[in-house]
């Protein structure tokens, strides 16, 4: 018997949003990399109904863009999906981080639906106040050591490299996929340190704003816990441990967490396409009045 071909009804089906919450915050994509996990991405954009979706940062690499083109199908796959969703009526608001600095020139301009932003205030459904950053300006390597910064993402970058021949052999020996760089992250003492003195700035930084908490990205380690008072959030990446930070219809948070579709190798390396380029975007232009929320700033804060 011949295989009939879906129907429009079917994939409309499989499109079909099968977790629906109020807010959803997601980080470090770094779309232009061989290490963004786009289809995993791609399956939770697609899972996930909001009304409003928050990209905190580095979802576009242009470091490593400038260094060396990198652009699947699978990452214009993304960006029309994201797309879809502000025409679909997902408020989407995107705040550039360190890796997507470029975009900071258009802060509260509106590109195909989606507000750039410098940060946000959000209010949960529980009357929370969550400041939301990316989180590289209070990053001292970042802010006081460029270079310094710059060196250390070709080191992530090779590690990252490593690990999927790596995890090529695991995947013969039948294991599953596993994270050299997180493992190393959580081991070496300074990698630990530097997380709890960036976890500690960004926290005491969203109390000097009168805020409940923070989300942030940057760092690709997710977690939800309260420094000094302060709820600290943060939405983890895409790149290894593919989590997302989501809130639920009655305010309460929870880090979603999709590690078990983590790429293996041969999976994780499709050819670049010489001819795909990043989708199109209008052409910049003002925002009308009471169409963008504003930047929110220490001054606008109580």
């Amino acid at each position: 018997m011949l295989a009939m071909p879906p129907t429009q009804d079917t994939a409309a089906a499989a499109d079909t949003p099968t977790l629906s919450v109020r807010t959803v915050w997601i980080s470090d994509l770094h779309l232009g990399t061989p290490g963004c996990q786009a289809k995993a991405l791609l399956d939770f954009l697609r899972d996930v109904d909001c009304d409003t979706l928050y990209l905190v940062g580095d979802i576009i690499d242009g470091w490593q863009l400038r260094r060396s083109w990198y652009w699947p199908q699978a990452h214009n796959d993304v960006v029309q999906k994201l797309l879809r969703k502000a025409r679909k009526g997902t408020r989407v608001i995107f705040i550039p981080g360190n890796h997507d600095e470029f975009a900071r020139k258009y802060l509260t301009h509106n590109f195909g639906g989606v507000d750039v932003m410098e940060e946000a205030m959000h209010v949960t459904a529980d009357g929370k106040r969550l400041w939301v950053t990316h989180g590289d300006l209070y990053d001292g390597v970042i802010q006081c050591a460029r270079w310094l910064a710059i060196a250390g993402d070709l080191a992530y970058e090779f590690t990252l490299k490593v690990n999927r021949w790596f995890n090529r052999i695991r995947a013969k020996c039948g294991l599953p996929y596993w994270s050299l760089s997180r493992y190393l992250k959580h081991k070496v003492k300074r990698a630990v340190s530097y997380i709890n003195e960036f976890e500690n700035a960004v926290a005491r930084e969203a109390k000097k704003r009168g805020a409940h908490g923070v989300v942030c990205g940057h760092i690709h380690h997710a977690e939800i816990r309260e420094i000094d008072g302060v709820l600290y959030c943060n939405d983890g990446d895409w790149v290894e441990s593919l989590t997302a930070l989501v809130e639920h219809h009655d305010g309460r948070l929870e880090i979603i967490d999709r590690g078990d579709q983590a790429a293996l190798p041969g999976m994780l390396l499709p050819a670049p396409t010489a001819n795909v380029t990043p989708v199109g975007l209008p052409v910049p232009m003002p925002v009308p009045a009471g169409a963008v929320a504003t930047t929110v700033s220490p001054d606008t804060v109580a």
